[in-house]
């Protein structure tokens, strides 16, 4: 059974920092994006980053470039989201995601995990 696993999240002040953690287990995504998607309420599912778990390129959504870091330590099956800077629009409940291709769309990716709460407080 796949199973994607997220925690990391919490209350942080304007400008503060959290990493998320999402443990993957169930199966090998060796080809596969992995991907981090939020969601705010009342608000679409939006793509965050994603990283091709065998090659490593890396891609971001423009609000969060240059603040928010992906990677993945294959030997913990684990795919990271370091964030930095972090803005009160950014709260949301964070969702890590595998799929075959890298994508921004949510409909792209197969595999869901059940989300980490992320507050941020001005």
């Amino acid at each position: 059974q796949v199973q994607l696993v997220e925690s990391g999240g919490g209350l942080v002040q304007a400008g503060g920092s959290l990493r998320l953690s999402c443990v993957v287990s169930g199966r090998t995504f060796s080809n596969y994006a992995m991907g981090w998607f939020r969601q705010a309420p009342g608000k679409e599912r939006e793509f965050v980053a994603a990283i091709i778990w065998s090659g490593g390129r890396t891609y971001y959504a423009d609000y969060v470039k240059g603040r928010f870091t992906i990677s993945r330590d294959a030997a913990k099956n684990t795919v990271y989201l370091q964030m930095t800077d972090l803005k009160p629009d950014d709260t949301a409940v964070y969702y890590c995601a595998a799929g075959p291709v890298l994508r921004t769309t949510p409909g792209a990716y197969a595999y869901w995990g059940q989300g980490t709460q992320v507050t941020v407080s001005s």
